[in-house]
C-alpha cells in the first residue's frame, strides 16, 4: 500500500521564548531532514471580545484588526530567528482557532509537531489543557515537546 507523503515539521509560536526557542529548534530539525517547516501563529478572540455585545454584530473590524495582529506576531517570531530559517522551504500560516486544535490539525499529516513550553512551574505547571499537555494527548503524528529555555521553572530558581 502507498504511503501518502508527509508534509515536514509543524511548529506553533506564539511569541514566548519557549516558541521562540522551539522554532529553533524546529529550524534545525529541518535542515537535518531536509523537509519543509510550517510556522503556525493560532489565534482566536477571547470571549470578552462578545461581552457586552448582547444580539448585536460584532464589528468585523475587530476581528482584522485581531488577525493584522496575530500576522504581526508571526513575522516578528519568524524575524527573531531569521538566522535559523535562512534556505529553509518555510509556510508561514496564521489560523483562526483553539491553539492545540489548530496545531494538530494543521500538523494531521506531518512527519512531526514542535511546541514549546512557557515554563510554569508548581501548581501552574500541573494544570492541564496547556497547549503541550493537550498535544501530547491528542496529537496523530510524533510530537517533540522543546523544554523552557531556562531549563527549570522560573519557581525553581536558586
Amino acid at each position: 500500500m502507498a504511503r501518502e507523503a508527509m508534509h515536514g515539521i509543524v511548529v506553533g509560536v506564539d511569541g514566548s521564548d519557549g516558541s521562540r526557542r522551539a522554532l529553533e529548534w524546529a529550524a534545525d530539525e529541518a535542515r537535518r531532514r531536509g523537509t519543509p517547516l510550517t510556522v503556525v501563529y493560532a489565534w482566536h478572540p477571547s470571549v470578552a471580545v462578545y461581552a457586552g455585545s448582547g444580539w448585536t454584530a460584532v464589528d468585523e473590524s475587530l476581528f482584522e484588526d485581531l488577525l493584522r495582529a496575530a500576522r504581526e506576531r508571526l513575522d516578528h517570531a519568524c524575524a527573531q530567528v531569521a538566522p535559523a530559517l535562512e534556505g529553509l522551504d518555510v509556510e508561514v500560516k496564521v489560523i483562526e482557532g483553539a491553539t492545540a486544535p489548530a496545531l494538530m490539525d494543521e500538523a494531521s499529516d506531518a512527519e512531526m509537531l514542535v511546541v514549546g513550553t512557557r515554563g510554569h512551574g508548581g501548581f501552574a505547571g500541573l494544570l492541564l489543557g496547556s497547549v503541550s499537555a493537550q498535544c501530547a494527548h491528542h496529537c496523530s503524528c510524533p510530537l517533540v515537546i522543546v523544554p523552557s529555555p531556562h531549563g527549570r521553572a522560573p519557581e525553581e530558581t536558586d
